[in-house]
């Protein structure tokens, strides 16, 4: 599956929506607004593990996302209502007021931060790539990887990375699976995708690959909402520095990962 990188084009759609007053504006500040409620929706794609996905067993969401918004509810006061959502339409329901934050790996930018405001960020990982078992070249950057065909998410962050290096082959895949099976069968050279999401994949697949180098800068994660709410920002990062703070998501962080992916490298 992709990382966590909304499209350009949605974005920019987004910004000009916003530019012209046809989104939405919140009626009222959002932290009056749930607590009047009693719930936080929050919109995940529930395909994408192990942050977020529907457990086989129980046909319930799980994962390191979940764990998240479950315990920013009990911080905040909530019940947490889940939304699905396609991740090519992710951005556009939260700027339509379908639900009210996205905790899905969402990467902070610039870019995003034009149409949306960010909660402090709540877990950071890096580029990583994957390479078969028996793969003799060493790549130690994405330079390395010229005149090679590499693996990447549709619609990704990585999937722009990779196409700004001249001289990559770049093949998009809707989903993870579809990467690792081709780069198993030696279809395309490396794959590029979230060093957390590499772990897991090296870990549950048995699949002949192996993680490679990571290859960029780390990447902060945070949850998006509409701006104009400045005490939910509050409360959100009160939150959110409560649970570091006891402990609790660094909790949440060893079960999934083993270590704690809260904090910055």
């Amino acid at each position: 599956m992709q990382k966590r990188g909304f499209s350009v084009r949605l974005v920019g759609t987004a910004l000009a929506l916003l530019a012209l007053g046809i989104l939405p504006a919140s009626a009222a500040e959002l932290l009056n607004t749930v607590k009047a409620r009693g719930t936080l929706r929050v919109a995940m794609e529930g395909t994408y593990p192990p942050f977020n996905y529907k457990d086989q067993k129980t046909g319930e969401l799980a994962g390191y996302d979940v764990d998240v918004a479950r315990l920013l509810g009990q911080k905040l006061g909530l019940k947490v209502e889940f939304v699905s959502s396609e991740w090519a339409s992710i951005l556009a329901g939260l700027a339509a007021n379908r639900y009210d934050v996205i905790i899905s790996q969402v990467g902070i930018n610039p870019k995003r931060e034009q149409a949306f405001d960010f909660s402090q960020p709540y877990i950071y990982s890096m580029p990583q790539l994957i390479v078969r078992k028996d793969e003799k070249a060493e790549y130690k950057s994405l330079a390395d990887l010229k005149g090679k065909k590499l693996g990447v998410g549709q619609g990704s962050v990585y999937e722009q990375q990779a196409k700004a290096v001249a001289g990559i082959e770049v093949r998009s895949y809707p989903a993870a699976p579809d990467n690792m099976a081709d780069l198993a069968a030696g279809r395309i050279d490396a794959a590029l995708n979230d060093s957390l999401m590499s772990a897991y994949l090296l870990k549950t697949s048995r699949l002949p690959i192996k993680a490679g180098a990571q290859v960029g800068a780390v990447e902060r994660m945070g949850i998006p909402f509409q701006k104009g709410n400045p005490q939910f920002k509050q409360a959100l990062n009160q939150a959110l520095a409560e649970a570091a703070a006891d402990g609790s998501l660094k909790a949440i962080s060893i079960k999934w990962f083993g270590t704690d992916v809260s904090k910055a490298p």
